[in-house]
């Protein structure tokens, strides 16, 4: 998946346990842990917005975009539409 979740790190620099982000946002340590794996389709903004209140952060210190190769010029627009072949 092109985008990688880099909230470890940031809860590295701030010095706190998954525990406590957990408990500060309002969600589960087994979904904060799925969220920080990288394993979650989504997230919503409300709990995105909650995190970097917590951490004191942007969504850009949690969220990375990391092209998948031959994501360039691969055929594909935004909306994963095959573009090479569609009419």
């Amino acid at each position: 998946m092109p985008i990688v979740v880099t909230l470890d790190v940031m809860l590295a620099r701030r010095k706190m346990r998954s525990r406590e982000l957990a408990e500060a946002v309002g969600i589960t340590e087994a979904n904060l842990s799925l969220l920080k794996s990288g394993k979650v389709r989504g997230v919503r903004f409300d709990t995105l917005a909650r995190i970097c209140s917590a951490l004191d952060c942007q969504p850009a210190d949690l969220l990375r975009h990391e092209p998948e190769p031959g994501g360039e010029g691969s055929g594909q627009d935004v909306d994963g539409v095959d573009t090479e072949t569609a009419p």
